[in-house]
């Protein structure tokens, strides 16, 4: 078997990362996160699964995507998956069996990235782990994605973004201030996490233009949601504190929350003194603006307060009427959408965040290029649809493909 390159691959314009391969062995959101990203930069990302059950998010609904473009066959696909598997290449492969880890070692050779979440020692005994495919690949670089990390009393430990966010502070930080701790409605660690990999695996291709040498990338879910507790990290540090649950308010800026209207409810989000002054001449206090409540530091200070006063005021009129006020002065402010308002908001369907590939839902990637929109056009795989394609790539023979097929090795 030959080497693999990644220049046989038709795109429809040449990416940021035309021309870098990706082997995505990583399951449900972090590292596949980066993987999508990777891919609509451009890369040809190549996504390994267990050929029977395949990402463990394939199996992560209701709600589905039924699709009856498959072979004649209608063929299921969970939400969860779909969002984070855009543009990626599906090769089924059972890296348990010695013919599978021979295909990953070839594929590797040929690779410029590897992702990967399996727990510290889990490739090892496959031969696959990091130290073993840069052997033959002394310029690939590995971005290993644990929950605690690759050292450390809990690198032996499985790390889930719901009990990071417990471990690492954030849950301590959201809910109401008599309330339980709660976790965010979206797995945020885990998202930030495939950022962080995505802008690690970005400087180590850098770096590799000047030493020639790969890297092996340690990043933990932990180390993530810490580094990410930004200002209130700061908020404890500086003031040896643990800062408590404020619900909807912010801990260090006021006013600055959500509010009851007289028909519902909305955020306010006043970010400076000039702000506050033009509220508070909206609501017919301006003399809120000549004693402490000048300042935020006095509106901090006084919040139990100033708090109730705004809210008494806004409850007179109501949400869209007051939201038409603020617009008008620039004072900063929104309505509490649920996802389908969101997705149908004027703002959002001017800038196509939502997309349909070959009749797949998907969000946007964020990213513009010159005003060109970085999302892929190939929606995620289903389970082993490029196996075929890419062993015969890599110099296979039908009939070894037949052979590795009737094994189970592939799917």
């Amino acid at each position: 078997m030959q080497a693999f390159s990644s220049d046989s691959i038709d795109r429809r314009a040449p990416g940021p990362l035309a021309g870098v391969t990706v082997l995505d062995m990583s399951r449900v959101l972090a590292g596949p996160w980066s993987g999508q990203l990777l891919a609509d930069l451009g890369a040809r990302v190549i996504k390994i699964e267990h050929p029977q059950r395949g990402d463990d998010t394939r199996s992560w609904g209701p709600p589905w995507h039924w699709d009856s473009e498959y072979q004649g066959d209608v063929e299921r696909q969970a939400a969860y998956y779909l969002c984070a598997n855009r543009g990626k290449q599906s090769l089924a492969v059972d890296i348990t069996t010695e013919s599978g880890q021979q295909l990953i070692h070839v594929l590797a050779r040929g690779a410029d990235i590897v992702l990967e979440n399996f727990k510290v020692g889990g490739l090892e005994r496959y031969g696959l782990d990091a130290d073993s495919l840069r052997q033959r690949n002394p310029g690939l670089i590995v971005c290993s994605i644990t929950g605690f990390g690759q050292n450390g009393p809990y690198a032996h430990r499985a790390g889930y973004d719901f009990m990071i966010q417990a471990m690492g502070g954030l849950m301590s930080l959201t809910g109401e201030a008599d309330g339980m701790p709660m976790k965010t409605g979206v797995a945020i660690t885990d998202v930030m996490t495939g950022l962080y990999a995505t802008i690690g695996v970005l400087s180590a291709l850098h770096r590799r233009r000047e030493t020639g040498e790969g890297s092996h990338i340690d990043l933990a879910l932990l180390d993530v949601q810490v580094a990410t507790l930004a200002n209130q990290a700061l908020n404890a540090l500086v003031s040896g504190e643990a800062p408590q649950r404020h619900g909807n308010a912010h801990p260090n800026i006021v006013p600055y929350q959500a509010f009851a209207c007289a028909d519902g409810h909305l955020v306010l989000t006043v970010g400076n003194d000039a702000q506050f002054a033009r509220l508070a001449g909206l609501l017919g206090h301006a003399e809120w603006c000549q004693g402490p409540w000048a300042s935020n530091e006095g509106r901090v200070a006084q919040r139990d307060e100033l708090v109730p006063l705004v809210q008494m005021a806004l409850l007179k009129r109501g949400r869209d009427e007051w939201l038409a006020e603020f617009e008008a002065l620039g004072i900063p402010a929104g309505p509490i959408h649920t996802l389908p308002e969101v997705l149908a908001d004027p703002q959002v369907q001017y800038r196509e965040m939502t997309r349909m590939l070959k009749g797949v839902p998907q969000v946007a990637n964020p990213l513009r290029f010159d005003g060109v929109s970085a999302t892929g056009e190939e929606p995620p795989p289903r389970l082993g649809e490029h196996s075929e394609r890419i062993l015969t790539e890599m110099g296979l023979s039908a009939e070894d493909i037949a052979r590795l097929r009737d094994e189970g090795v592939i799917r």
